[in-house]
């Protein structure tokens, strides 16, 4: 059951289409399990204070801008929650949870992990 942060956190991100995470029957959908995991911090370090939730998705959505414009529209490599997770790394770095050389180095960890890679089965957040 959500917060009442958490939910204005998530339903402000369906505002439009383009800005919308991945659902499923009216769910959040999470292909791989690290998506679930950046979705969850990314919304407590908002609710911790360390940077504001309009912030967040104003910097998501810079950052699909970013992708859209050196990808065509249809290329399958696209990811909404590479971009996502991309948005939190700018914004921990920007708010001093960590610095750059530091989450470089836990992100590789992290990227070995089992849990970062797996795509054996489809999470939905209800």
């Amino acid at each position: 059951m959500f917060t009442k942060f958490e939910h204005f956190a998530a339903t402000s991100l369906m505002s439009s289409p383009e800005e919308a995470p991945p659902r499923k029957d009216g769910h959040l959908q999470f292909e791989r399990d690290w998506e679930k995991m950046a979705f969850g911090v990314a919304i407590a370090l908002s609710k911790q204070g360390h940077y504001e939730w309009e912030e967040f998705r104003q910097t998501l959505i810079e950052t699909i801008g970013e992708w859209e414009a050196t990808h065509n529209l249809d290329d399958p490599e696209w990811d909404y929650y590479q971009c996502w997770l991309t948005t939190l790394e700018k914004l921990v770095v920007a708010s001093g949870v960590i610095k750059a050389g530091e989450l470089e180095t836990q992100m590789a960890q992290l990227l070995n992990c089992k849990a970062m890679s797996d795509t054996s089965s489809t999470t939905n957040l209800t």
